[in-house]
């Protein structure tokens, strides 16, 4: 598994796929200067409110679409590549293939996680003030990354099968359906819900952005270990699955 997913590593140096997924962290730098330049000078905007900003707008909108293009430039780079017909050739199992694609882009999509980080320090650096609080930046950040893995398996399979349209329409439904679930009852049985769900109580604010009192139940922070479990069980499950369909697509092509 390590030689394939080094062999995937390499497909991906100095592509255009590698930097779109390392940059678009720093998007909320580029917001964070314009603001300055509007804000009063004795204006300092707290933390919590550049925290609730941006671990709202990533989970809500750049991971499930974001997770969506990202799959899309892996199908199209490797259709390029000859649409999988070397694994007709070389003794490579097809499901340890696709398993490695999904591992490699849950790593690329953890150093995006870095980068969102460090994005958020300068983002408050120019724009807040006050002692940089790392006890919700830094389980903020990785509870999103943990929470949207089994967005992969299930958005490359759709890029896969269907091509890009359709996994960028997947991923857009999936972020109406995250978003409307999130608040709700329901939020367990919605996967794209999980990471905005769990940020509520981590930055105490609601899926829609608006700040949450303190008495306000989404902010019960026993939703995040069940959050947890649930995306673990559900990554795994959902590239199990999607790796047995790649088997047996890749099975009835060559044959």
């Amino acid at each position: 598994m390590l030689n394939i997913i080094q062999s995937e590593h390499l497909k991906y140096k100095r592509t255009l796929t590698r930097r779109l997924i390392l940059l678009a962290p720093l998007f909320f730098i580029l917001i964070a200067l314009p603001q300055k330049l509007f804000m009063p000078p004795d204006y300092v905007r707290p933390w919590r409110l550049l925290l609730s900003q941006v671990y709202n707008w990533w989970p809500v909108i750049f991971m499930p679409l974001g997770t969506a293009l990202f799959a899309s430039l892996v199908a199209l780079q490797e259709k390029k590549a000859g649409n999988y017909r070397n694994l007709r050739v070389h003794p490579v199992s097809t499901a340890a293939i696709w398993t490695g694609k999904i591992i490699l882009m849950a790593y690329y999509s953890l150093l995006s996680t870095l980068v969102l980080i460090i994005a958020i320090v300068v983002s408050g650096l120019i724009t807040a003030g006050g002692t940089i609080p790392w006890s919700i930046i830094l389980p903020g950040g990785f509870l999103i990354w943990l929470t949207s893995l089994s967005f992969i398996p299930l958005q490359l399979w759709a890029a896969v099968w269907k091509g890009t349209i359709f996994s960028m329409a997947v991923g857009f439904l999936g972020m109406i359906a995250g978003v409307t679930a999130a608040p709700r009852p329901y939020w367990v049985y919605v996967p794209r819900s999980w990471p905005t769900r769990l940020m509520c109580p981590v930055v105490g604010a609601h899926p829609n952005g608006v700040l949450l009192e303190a008495s306000d139940p989404l902010k019960d922070p026993a939703v995040i270990p069940i959050g947890i479990v649930l995306a673990i069980t559900a990554f795994v499950l959902f590239t199990w699955i999607t790796s047995l369909w790649f088997e047996r697509r890749e099975a009835n092509q060559g044959q």
